[in-house]
């Protein structure tokens, strides 16, 4: 392999751009047309950076011959984060600063050398809605609630090379990277010489994805992973499989990207595609636009997929010079590379989804996998009495939200949803006084077009106002219900629910009240917002009644996909995009009259209660060994997210991290996103989510058992027991532990509520990424429920002082009657490399003596 890299010679692409021919490689044996687009876009980037000390032989060997499941590095080309993940990522740094400084070090050697994007999306909240001052006062409230984390946001793009932050109102960050970020094809200087590559962007963010839309290999990671990567680290990871998924048939009439994203995520989530790559082909490729791949794209982590990437064509040519960016180079390199899509490759394995079977559907009431098909919402929510309170009924939608990047991006929908405001205006019709309605685009550019178009004045007449340009109700930043809402849900225990355009309706993630929320296009939450229910057959129930008495069904407001396209184009004027980006990272006058000075290093403040230096350097690292006596700290089903594991939500005020916090004097609690830079808050949040179900205790929330005692209290005051004890802690929980959201607080609580271990089924691919960064182990069991575990068991694990990648280790369960079932579990440290990261306590420790090491 050495020897094919040193006959490799670069050749030119045009006038001073060079590039790395993939073609060469043929004459050597490899037909790399053979291989999916996806894994030629890895083996360019391992053959560009090959050196032989960080990108090594046995990388090349493994990419280039697409040894699935073998290790491999290779340096993805940027990075990009959004504020809840940014800031405790960038509190790292800053901390890593600090420990240089006392090790006697420069502190300036802590620096990005990967370029990198923050885009501060995730802090707004829905305080005001349904008036013209919603935006402006909710951009104001924001400031408020955040001044200190922006500080040290700004503190950190002054303080830190390489580093560029997008402020607050401009739009959500995955957005923003398909609409102005992405460039598809790069040119910068390698080796000296100015070279073409295709762009490999990692993110801290599990909705990244969203970018192999426009046909950027992208995905999310765990912010402990950005920051290696950040540093100089190369991205390890194993040779992926690559799922075919093949599109044939035409779209239905009535049928929106929204419908196909969730059905592809049903099918995929049932197929399994759990850390592999899939990519798609077809006859009916082309017929799906850019904004259509990318709604697809976005929801990758849904259905399981490490990416959905959609390979250069003629529709990413065309999405480019649409949104004012330069399309000639990507054209240009994309068919001299071979990698512009002409002919279908060899797949691991192929699905086919055939379009004209997709019918209108929605995903709920708790994962976005659970697809209804419109025409059973009715069935599946009949109840046999229905309780009501003065204002509100079961089954009653009272939260309706236009959010998310996944659908706000994409102009079919927003039009659509325009085109049915208007027509319902018409008809006479409004939303129901008791529903919470809300828009928030994921760019200032849809607002715009929705201007040009003359349908905004109708989603305001039905009260669908801005209410910012962020990430708002899909993160859980929805604001409260409406104060005689909560009342009557509180007083009567009704069963009420959201309808949103987001991608994720976990348990508890949008308002803690709701029984459930509902995924579904844009166009379809505001039809329920003008239903006022759940349980309405669209079919053959009105959707409500004209002044004249006259019922209107949806079918007679519903835009027809002609009506649609006249306003299309609308969408993709280059001058629009190129207005709206050319002062992006300015801000408005609230982030301009943020006083921030340039330094090496941070000024701590040790009062704030946003910003504090974390433990992770004072902390002793253990020594890898057996883990004896432990006691299970929770015990858990199915499906448990990162949002049971660490919130991002509103903290509320009878937590123990609300307690805490009211002790120091805190009136605005926020959230727990909010406060990620700050591990007391934090620490204190661990698995505090009021929904999940411990199967310790007889609540919900963030409760569990102490042993022996069986004393039931808070899973943070049960850690601290159990320290004072010396007894180490792990967690038995089942299928998909850690689906959702990247966080990597979700691990770095785990770590610092001293638990060793998590013993699962199964577990996502980020989350499991994070544990071991961490220094935490995540071990493969069988359903825990099969083996009769109760949860009072002592603990013990055998076979960790000589760890090995995905090595086989054996595991004692004693009950306190003597009984002891063993079984065989399977160490889901994956890599060598992560071998090292658990020895040495984890990738931030493991980063930092490496840099001690090279100064």
């Amino acid at each position: 392999m050495v020897d094919l890299f040193m006959k490799f010679q670069i050749s030119k692409l045009e006038e001073n751009i060079h590039y790395y021919p993939l073609s060469q490689l043929e004459q050597y044996g490899i037909n790399i047309r053979k291989y999916p687009y996806s894994i030629r876009v890895l083996i360019e980037n391992v053959i560009r950076n090959f050196d032989g000390k960080k990108i090594t032989e046995d990388d090349l060997e493994a990419i280039l011959k697409w040894q699935v499941g073998k290790e491999f590095s290779f340096f993805p080309t940027r990075v990009i984060m959004q504020d809840y993940t940014g800031v405790p990522l960038l509190v790292d740094l800053a901390a890593m600063r600090d420990e240089m400084r006392r090790k006697g070090k420069d502190p300036k050697i802590v620096n990005p050398v990967v370029p990198a994007d923050l885009i501060i999306d995730h802090s707004i909240q829905v305080d005001y809605y349904g008036t013209s001052y919603a935006l402006s006062w909710n951009m104001k409230k924001e400031f408020e609630r955040n001044e200190e984390r922006y500080k040290f946001l700004k503190w950190a793009q002054l303080s830190f090379r390489n580093l560029r932050v997008i402020p607050p109102g401009n739009g959500i960050i995955h957005q923003i990277n398909l609409e102005y970020l992405s460039k598809v094809v790069d040119v910068r200087e390698v080796k000296g010489v100015q070279t073409a590559f295709p762009e490999i962007v990692i993110g801290t963010d599990s909705h990244t994805t969203m970018a192999n839309g426009i046909s950027v290999l992208s995905w999310g990671v765990g912010g402990l992973e950005a920051e290696a990567v950040l540093l100089g680290e190369p991205y390890t990871m194993t040779v992926p499989e690559v799922i075919g998924v093949k599109l044939v048939g035409e779209i239905n009439e009535g049928v929106t990207p929204t419908d196909i994203v969730l059905y592809i995520t049903e099918v995929l989530r049932k197929k399994g595609v759990v850390g592999k790559f899939v990519e798609f082909f077809g006859p009916s490729l082309s017929k799906l636009s850019v904004p259509d791949r990318a709604t697809i794209a976005n929801m990758a982590p849904e259905y399981g997929a490490t990416v959905g990437y959609f390979p250069i064509d003629s529709q990413t040519l065309k999405y480019l010079a649409g949104t004012g960016r330069d399309y000639r180079i990507v054209e240009t390199y994309a068919k001299s590379q071979g990698l512009f899509y002409d002919e279908v490759p060899i797949y691991t394995e192929v699905v086919e989804i055939d379009l004209s079977k997709i019918e209108p559907s929605v995903a709920g009431p708790r994962n976005p996998d659970e697809r209804v098909p419109l025409r059973e919402m009715k069935k599946r929510n009949e109840k046999n009495e229905k309780k009501s309170g003065s204002i509100v009924s079961d089954n009653d939608v009272v939260l309706a939200a236009i959010t998310s990047c996944t659908n706000t991006s994409n102009p079919t929908v927003m039009i659509g949803a325009g085109l049915l405001a208007k027509k319902a205006i018409e008809r006479g019709l409004r939303v129901k006084p008791y529903v919470k309605t809300s828009t928030a685009p994921g760019s200032p550019v849809v607002v715009e077009y929705l201007k040009e178009s003359g349908l905004l004045p109708y989603l305001e007449a039905l009260g669908f106002h801005i209410v910012g340009f962020g990430c708002t109700t899909c993160i859980g930043n929805a604001g409260p219900l409406p104060k005689v809402v909560e009342e009557d849900v509180k007083k009567y225990g009704l069963e009420v629910y959201g309808v949103i355009s987001g991608n994720r309706n976990f348990e508890g993630r949008v308002n803690p009240l709701l029984k459930g929320v509902y995924l579904a296009s844009p166009i379809l939450v505001v039809a329920y917002a003008l239903a006022g229910r759940i349980d309405i057959d669209f079919d053959n129930e009105p959707i409500g009644y004209d002044p004249n008495g006259i019922p209107v069904y949806l079918k007679d407001i519903w835009p027809s996909l002609h009506e649609i396209s006249e306003y299309i184009n609308l969408s993709l004027n280059p001058e629009l995009y190129k207005k709206r980006y050319e002062k992006i990272f300015e801000g408005d006058e609230n982030w301009k009259s943020l006083k921030v000075s340039e330094s090496e290093t941070y000024s701590w403040d040790s009062s704030s209660t946003y910003i504090k230096e974390p433990p992770w350097f004072i902390l002793p690292t253990s020594k890898l060994d057996d883990i004896l006596n432990a006691r299970i700290l929770l015990l858990l089903g199915d499906k448990v997210t990162t949002d049971h594991i660490s919130p991002a939500g509103p903290i509320l005020e009878d937590s123990v991290a609300g307690k805490y916090l009211r002790q120091l004097g805190v009136k605005e609690l926020n959230t727990y996103g909010a406060r990620r830079g700050n591990h007391e808050v934090m620490i204190r949040g661990g698995f505090a989510n009021p929904k999940l179900k411990n199967l310790l205790v007889d609540r919900e929330g963030g409760y569990t058992k102490h042993f022996p005692d069986g004393k039931v209290m808070s899973v943070y005051e049960a850690s601290e027991l159990y320290k004072s004890e010396g007894v180490p802690l792990v967690i038995v929980a089942g299928k998909q532990y850690g689906s959702g959201s990247s966080r990597d607080w979700a691990a770095k609580v785990t770590a610092l509520l001293g638990i060793k271990a998590v013993l699962a089924e199964s577990f996502e691919r980020i989350h499991r990424s994070n544990l071991v960064a961490m220094g935490v182990l995540p071990i493969q069991i069988p359903d825990w429920r099969s083996l009769g575990i109760k949860g009072d068991e002592v603990v013990n694990i055998y076979g960790l002082k000589d760890l090995t990648p995905k090595k086989k280790v054996k595991i004692e369960f004693r009950s306190s009657s003597g009984e002891v079932k063993v079984v065989e579990g399977l160490v889901r440290v994956d890599t060598n490399v992560e071998l090292e990261y658990v020895r040495e306590g984890g990738v931030l420790k493991y980063v930092m003596n490496k840099l001690l090491y090279e100064s």
